[in-house]
């Protein structure tokens, strides 16, 4: 994420690296049904001519290094010449949703968890048949993982995205509490429970924790940002369709009842600093507060990853991606577009100018931040173990949030559930009425089968 000087809750409205955009259009996205269906299946085409492009506007800095892009392809061959729209962030996942699907144009970007929908609704082709087999190869496994349904591929991301905790060394040694250094020796929950007790007991105001409480729990930061840990306990946002059984499991509920017993040592972080001017030791965010708090902190900044509820610790990730109109009449042109899109130099340059990571092995392997001995290598570490969105298993950590159409459903009634618990709320009664909640409407749309 970019400015330091914004509140968190700015950087959190302008998600464009967190994958947290769609916050707003979930509703309008969960009521949008119908669906179903053969699979939609754009037209070759000629491969030349114009095409049409929209994205989102997110940082100035993320739309000058597309812009560049763009440029960039049409002076570098003549046959095809791209038309970019950039429509604001805040309606973007709006205007697709409002718009027939003879409307959108050859090549959109959409926020990760929206494709499934998207796919249900006649809107997104399979882009196997039109990007190169060198730009599927690059694209990371945990990127994959996001655009896949049933062996085909919707979408293929410029960047990625992931959760940790950061650390403040001195607080933390001040304390006499000893940190992790990397996926593999996560503090367990009950280790991460004695830290907070410890640092609780040196802090004036006994407040020791950023979770963010600032931009709220009944949105996507809850999900995006908490659903790691019922992940971690062995529980789940669905299993085989179905919420009940997965989000309310023993599991599920123990782990939450633990995150509802940290509130007392969370501070409100309503300035958006807690961290940063030394308030709190530790903040439970995401890769996009790294260069506020490098900044803040310098070598006093560690990167951690999230306690161990028993399966591993996990993150989550996905984040905006690339794909083509259903009913794009020149998709191999929207194909040529993408490949030159996803190279190197333009994920490099898009990567340095939002902090994310790169979602292609081979930037990835050469960033400066995220390469191995890089600050951020512990994000990397998390994504080269990615679970997908169904198998998560102990030996896995970037977990892909469902990809359903009936994701919007999920993520509200989940997030709304973590925000009862965090407010106090019995937490198998708020999960158990989620799942319910969650299952019904599956129910009721067939569980938005994608043929």
């Amino acid at each position: 994420m970019s400015s330091i000087n914004r509140s968190t809750s700015s950087r959190l409205r302008r998600t464009a690296s967190t994958g947290l955009a769609l916050v707003l259009p979930l509703a309008a996205l969960a009521a949008c049904g119908g669906g179903g269906g053969s699979d939609a299946s754009a037209e070759a085409g000629s491969g030349e001519g114009t095409i049409s492009v929209w994205a989102h506007q997110g940082q100035k800095s993320e739309a000058a290094a597309l812009q560049n892009a763009v440029k960039s392809f049409n002076s570098s061959q003549d046959r095809i010449k791209v038309e970019l729209k950039l429509i604001p962030e805040t309606d973007y996942t709006k205007t697709i949703t409002a718009t027939d699907a003879s409307e959108l144009p050859d090549v959109l970007e959409f926020d990760g968890p929206t494709m499934a929908n998207f796919v249900y609704n006649k809107k997104l082709a399979a882009v196997d048949d039109f990007v190169s087999a060198k730009t599927l190869s690059n694209a990371t496994d945990a990127s994959k993982a996001q655009g896949e349904i049933a062996g085909k591929h919707y979408g293929l991301g410029m960047f990625d995205s992931g959760l940790g905790m950061y650390g403040s060394k001195k607080l933390l040694d001040a304390a006499g509490v000893k940190y992790p250094k990397g996926v593999d020796d996560a503090w367990t929950a009950d280790e991460f429970d004695a830290a907070l007790k410890a640092l609780k007991a040196k802090d004036s105001d006994g407040k020791v924790l950023d979770i963010q409480e600032g931009n709220g729990l009944a949105n996507e930061w809850g999900t995006y940002g908490f659903a790691p840990i019922v992940w971690s306990a062995g529980g789940g946002l669905l299993k085989d369709g179905k919420a009940q059984g997965a989000l309310d499991s023993p599991a599920a509920v123990s782990a939450l009842k633990t995150f509802q017993s940290w509130k007392g040592t969370v501070d409100p972080n309503t300035d958006g600093n807690a961290f940063a001017k030394g308030r709190v030791a530790l903040s439970w965010v995401g890769h996009w507060m790294y260069p506020a708090y490098s900044e803040a902190l310098g070598d006093d900044l560690v990167v951690l990853p999230l306690p161990d509820f028993g399966d591993g610790p996990k993150t989550g990730q996905g984040s905006w991606s690339w794909g083509i109109g259903a009913d794009s009449k020149n998709a191999k042109a929207a194909g040529a577009f993408m490949d030159f899109l996803l190279d190197d130099a333009n994920v490099t340059a898009m990567t340095k100018a939002n902090g994310a990571p790169p979602a292609t092995k081979s930037a990835l392997a050469a960033s400066e931040l995220y390469k191995q001995g890089g600050p951020l290598q512990l994000f990397a570490d998390q994504l080269a173990k990615p679970c997908g969105d169904s198998d998560i298993s102990k030996s896995c950590v970037a977990v892909t949030r469902p990809v359903t159409a009936g994701y919007p459903v999920v993520t509200e009634k989940f997030s709304q559930a973590l925000n009862a618990i965090y407010g106090g709320s019995d937490p198998k009664d708020a999960l158990s009425k989620a799942a319910r909640a969650i299952d019904r409407d599956f129910s009721d749309n067939a569980g938005y089968e994608i043929p």
